[in-house]
């Protein structure tokens, strides 16, 4: 079987030393790989070749692009050739040195201005100052002072560069960890370690689904807690990641998040609703492929995200409870789950398909579960009936047959005893009633 990638997976990744070594060596080439790219812009050539000629750019890392004489052709060249530095005079035709800045920030904003210019008026260095300009040097120019003004860019373009390399191989790394990352999330925030805004801010950064789980499940493998096992830890690993195989391929297509805790106990968050008999199904699957027993509960989760914790404690309790079940009651109570909406389900039919008398099946049921062959199965069908209720606009008549009834009225009836309100009322009233799980 082929791992399931539908939301989660439980595939385990970490950096090892090699890696971050790697990354780092990888980074630090991206950053210094590329000169600066300088524009000149200037209307007398001669100022512009003066700068040009008396700045070594190569021991700067960086390299003349281009040359302008006003500053519209400036502000087209510093868009096209991708200009890193605009060093730039304030009086020059078309568009004067601060309006091609302005414009420059609008267009390409990442780029660096460093303004050369024969007038020393404070109004000038303020706009520049607001305008984010690197330097402010005057004609004419000294090459010392120009040579040191683009060295210290250069230092400052070249931190961040490594910064933005930095975090864009950090995000890389993130998104390679995403199903890692998802499950420890998960795994946390149900053990009751995140909670209100937390969870909201994590389900966005993760690109899960803005809203609750529908329902949780676990699953649970007896076998790999106990520690006298002669198993080795590579089988057990390996037996857990195929039972989650198994799982993912069942919910193929609904949104989940399958986890694992410390003691192999998986864990299911599903954000749409699974078949009725799901978690029968699993116990089935996994029997059937893998040969091991394990123990399957299914919650509904209707209180939003602190009911989804409240919703895994109960899962919890069950699977650990389901140890002391005998197999006849496990195998009944699977039957009722799956078989309730059948009108033709009586204690003695179902007490022949497992090949025990209906007052042995009745005995024990009611010892084991603490309830009768008949509240189980109106337990089921009720639930069912919920389900439809709130998800489908289906008729009163139509539900009662789905859900294995003679007549709307019996099931209004039944409805009635088990929820408090009649179907109408209930769907009316937006539903938010728990009803207790078969295995209370």
């Amino acid at each position: 079987m082929t791992k399931s990638h539908s939301i989660g997976t439980s595939t385990t990744t970490s950096l090892t030393d090699k890696t971050i070594t790697e990354v780092t060596t990888m980074t630090a080439k991206r950053y210094t790989k590329k000169r600066y790219q300088v524009l000149i812009a200037d209307d007398e050539p001669i100022i512009r070749e003066g700068i040009r000629d008396c700045v070594d750019w190569a021991a700067l890392g960086m390299e003349v692009a281009g040359e302008a004489e006003d500053g519209e052709e400036a502000l087209e060249l510093a868009v096209q050739l991708g200009i890193d530095i605009l060093l730039v005079d304030m009086n020059m035709p078309f568009m004067d040195g601060i309006e091609l800045i302005r414009r420059l920030r609008e267009e390409r904003p990442e780029c660096r201005c460093l303004i050369i210019s024969g007038h020393d008026e404070f109004a000038y260095a303020q706009e520049a100052v607001r305008l984010g300009v690197e330097d402010y040097i005057l004609k004419p120019v000294d090459a010392g002072q120009l040579h040191a003004a683009l060295s210290q860019l250069g230092g400052r373009l070249d931190e961040e560069r490594k910064r933005a390399a930095y975090v864009e191989q950090a995000a890389g790394q993130i998104e390679r960890n995403i199903p890692l990352l998802r499950q420890r999330f998960c795994l946390e925030w149900l053990e009751g370690q995140n909670t209100g805004k937390d969870v909201m801010e994590q389900l966005a950064f993760l690109r899960l689904p803005s809203r609750p789980p529908v329902q949780i499940g676990v699953v649970r493998w007896p076998a790999a807690e106990a520690r006298q096992t002669i198993m080795r830890e590579n089988d057990r690993q390996l037996f857990l990641f195929a039972a989650e195989n198994i799982i993912g391929e069942l919910l193929e297509g609904l949104p989940h998040v399958l986890f694992r805790d410390a003691n192999g106990l998986i864990g299911i968050c599903l954000w749409q609703e699974a078949p009725e008999a799901i978690g029968a199904t699993m116990e089935q699957a996994i029997g059937r492929y893998l040969n091991i027993a394990v123990h399957t509960h299914v919650e509904r989760n209707v209180r939003g995200l602190e009911g989804a914790v409240d919703a895994f404690q109960v899962c919890r309790d069950r699977v650990y409870g389901e140890s002391q079940l005998s197999p006849l009651v496990r195998r009944a109570r699977q039957l009722i789950q799956e078989g309730f909406a059948d009108r033709e389900l009586t204690l003695e039919s179902l007490a022949s398909r497992l090949q025990v008398s209906a007052v042995y099946l009745s005995r024990v049921l009611k010892k084991e579960l603490n309830d009768s062959f008949v509240t189980l199965v109106t337990r089921a069908r009720i639930r069912k009936a919920v389900q439809l209720l709130d998800s489908t606009t289906l008729s009163i008549h139509d539900i009662a047959e789905r859900t294995g009834y003679d007549s709307q009225h019996y099931f209004s009836t039944a409805f009635k005893k088990t929820m408090g309100v009649s179907p109408v009322q209930y769907r009316k009233g937006g539903g938010i009633v728990v009803i207790a799980s078969d295995q209370e």
